[in-house]
């Protein structure tokens, strides 16, 4: 589950993943992303900033799109994806 600084901001860096599997989006502590959907790879990669809870992305071709995490939940645009737990 995505943790709180100090500051107020929230722990972002991992992967995210939606509930099927179909779409996994890593945030990198770099403040780059890279997205894979139905097995793409890097699909749409960018960057992205955080503010709080709030994240703003710019696609690497100018696209840009938002996103929330509410309880532990990234919802971005139109998806909502979990955070991935790390396997022992």
């Amino acid at each position: 589950m995505a943790g709180t600084a100090d500051d107020g901001e929230v722990h972002v860096v991992g992967m995210w993943v939606t509930a099927d599997g179909r779409i996994r989006q890593e945030l990198r502590p770099d403040g780059r992303y890279d997205e894979a959907r139905d097995g793409r790879r890097s699909a749409y990669t960018g960057r992205y900033t955080v503010t709080g809870s709030h994240l703003d992305y710019v696609d690497d071709t100018g696209f840009t799109a938002t996103g929330d995490i509410r309880d532990g939940v990234l919802y971005h645009e139109h998806l909502v994806l979990y955070r991935e737990e790390e396997r022992a």
